[in-house]
């Protein structure tokens, strides 16, 4: 099973594959420098992935300010969270804000938006539990 990781991590993790990349992109247009067009054409490559990298870079800090800071029931360790399910940085367990979702199977899924139901809301259905 492949072992998964925090949504921050992950996007890291591909911001420095894109720095990697973009380096490497570079490094092959100045092996091409008998062939002016590639060269030119190889460092703009890698010159827009860097730049992307660091737009990558730059969303994540934003988010990471943003996040939830939990604290992991399993290594105890202070951890952010984006969404309603996400798992631990440190130890990969799963975790949860949302009341409905614990004791539940981890699923990427819970994270996805879902269309407003006709009706009441949620906090409207607990007040109406607390009031009977």
């Amino acid at each position: 099973m492949k072992k998964t990781s925090s949504k921050i991590n992950r996007v890291r993790s591909f911001a420095f594959r894109l720095v990697i990349a973009g380096i490497l992109l570079m490094y092959i247009g100045l092996l091409l420098k008998d062939y002016p067009f590639l060269m030119v054409l190889f460092m703009l490559l890698g010159l827009l992935s860097v730049m992307g990298s660091t737009l990558v870079y730059l969303r994540i800090g934003l988010l990471s300010v943003q996040a939830e800071q939990v604290i992991c029931p399993s290594c105890g360790k202070r951890t952010k969270m984006l969404g309603r399910v996400d798992l631990c940085m440190f130890c990969g367990e799963a975790l949860t804000l949302d009341p409905e979702l614990e004791g539940k199977e981890f699923d990427e899924s819970y994270n996805k938006r879902r269309p407003k139901k006709a009706g009441k809301n949620a906090s409207e259905r607990e007040l109406e539990k607390s009031e009977t």
